[in-house]
């Protein structure tokens, strides 16, 4: 038989002496009279993609959660080493805090070792900004936070690779979207794991576009649009 996956909002049924037996009622009703349209359920291999996708981008939105709270940590210790420093996270960045972090004193000559680059053109600047009140407390928390960081990082390199392998059977779809403007090959990647790559369940690309919700809503009340 073809099961009909339905979206509940669509076809529930008046409140008020509502029974599961009456609901089953209702809903055959409405299936007999082919009132229910059914979800869009893609194939299990564009799940399986989709899952890795969207757990990648919770991963990332971690990670980048887990850095603002050492950026607040420093602040709280008054280090100010991103006035001078773009890139915390960086090699020049990540050597500091773990220098930090191990309760190393960095004078000028320490800090022009474990910096790269223009850095060590504002060594004096940074041992100055390093001048803070990093008490104990802060280095277990900034310590805390880097661990997790590195264990994010490294979930998120295989769990890139891993979606690399499965969107190889895809690839003649993600060049194509990748040439439109504004989506990298990382974004096509996700939205071929949302759509998949067969159009079929979807009448026309307004369909499209409104599941994907990228349609601008009708407001309308009386006269009044919103």
């Amino acid at each position: 038989c073809t099961i009909t996956l339905a979206n509940p909002h669509h076809i529930r049924n008046m409140p008020g002496k509502k029974t599961d037996v009456k609901d089953a009622e209702w809903i055959a009703k409405l299936h007999r009279c082919g009132l229910i349209e059914g979800s869009f359920v893609p194939d299990e291999p564009i799940r399986d993609l989709r899952d890795l996708t969207r757990y990648l981008r919770k991963l990332k939105q971690n990670a980048t959660q887990e850095k603002n709270r050492i950026h607040k940590i420093l602040q709280d210790a008054n280090i100010k080493l991103t006035t001078y420093v773009s890139d915390l996270f960086g090699v020049s960045g990540r050597a500091l805090l773990d220098s930090m972090v191990n309760g190393e004193v960095l004078d000028v000559h320490e800090v022009r070792k474990l910096v790269h680059t223009r850095l060590k053109m504002k060594v004096p600047s940074l041992v100055e900004a390093l001048n803070g009140r990093l008490r104990l407390h802060h280095r277990k928390m900034i310590r805390r936070h880097l661990e997790h960081l590195q264990y994010l990082e490294s979930e998120i390199q295989t769990l890139e690779a891993e979606i690399e392998e499965l969107v190889q059977p895809y690839m003649k779809e993600i060049e194509l979207l990748d040439t439109v403007p504004g989506v990298s090959t990382d974004a096509a990647a996700s939205i071929v794991a949302e759509l998949g790559t067969d159009m079929s369940p979807f009448p026309s690309e307004a369909h499209l576009a409104s599941w994907v919700g990228v349609c601008p809503a009708n407001h309308e009340s009386a006269g009044k649009k919103k």
